[in-house]
């Protein structure tokens, strides 16, 4: 299929700490990794792996972090299209004892702007941009989109084939107000709730690692299972036991299921 993600990315730094500090508390790391990731790279590696090819639109800043996230997408095999401007979004990432992940954000978050050309494709996740760049993303056959982007979503007014989001995180919520296909609101080793029905998530096939990444491949599993006419029981199979793989590696690309 031609699958294609708009979406953002930030250059992430993880350690491994003993605890998440509180105020005045000093925490321990063990080990640390830094990689590009942030919701629009995860849900695209993700879509790569399953699909084999994947479009990549995305802003990265005209600075070291940006030129190395591009290298680093880019080595991933995805096709890779960076409108360059600002400065690249940073993220701070703490994996505790057991093994789940706090993030702390630093800097602008970057938006491909559009128009993009995405005529023709038979599928488009949007994880972040402008409303020029949802209009473009909405001439794909299906149309997948993230709760976290609401005040475009509400101002693009487009129908989404399907919204999936954290029914937990406070910054994913939805009151209902757009034109939604299939809605999916996910609760992590809970599973979550699917075209108003409850699912059950699988259990991880290993030890776990490290939380981060697991929902945006679970979403961009289930959109790609999805846009190729899979069921809605048969995408949810697929996704669940994408985003159990993904917690058994370190960082969010080492464990993400293939096709």
């Amino acid at each position: 299929m031609n699958l294609a993600v708009v979406g953002h990315v930030e250059f992430v730094e993880t350690v491994e700490v003993d605890h998440v500090p509180a105020a005045g508390q000093i925490a321990h790391g063990l080990e640390s990794w830094a990689e590009p990731a942030g919701g629009g790279a995860v849900v695209a590696a993700q879509v790569l792996k399953l699909n084999g090819t994947c479009t990549f639109h995305t802003a990265l800043g005209e600075d070291d972090l940006g030129r190395r996230s591009a290298e680093r997408l880019a080595g991933l095999g995805l096709d890779l299209h960076v409108q360059w401007f600002g400065r690249t979004r940073r993220a701070l990432v703490h994996v505790d004892r057991d093994r789940d992940r706090t993030i702390t954000t630093i800097g602008e978050k970057l938006l491909p702007a559009g128009p993009l050309p995405l005529d023709g494709y038979d599928g488009v996740f949007f994880v972040a941009g402008d409303v020029a760049a949802l209009h473009s993303a909405r001439r794909a056959r299906f149309l997948a989109a993230t709760p976290r982007e609401l005040v475009t979503l509400r101002a693009g007014a487009v129908r989404l084939d399907l919204l999936v989001g954290s029914g937990t995180d406070p910054g994913e919520s939805y009151d209902g107000s757009l034109d939604v296909g299939t809605l999916v609101a996910t609760e992590g080793a809970r599973g979550g709730v699917a075209g108003g029905e409850r699912y059950e998530a699988a259990p991880a096939p290993g030890p776990l690692e490290d939380a981060y990444g697991a929902g945006d491949s679970f979403a961009a599993s289930l959109f790609f299972a999805l846009a190729r006419g899979d069921s809605l029981r048969a995408a949810l199979d697929l996704a669940t036991r994408a985003g159990a793989a993904v917690v058994t590696g370190r960082g969010p690309y080492t464990a993400q299921i293939s096709g």
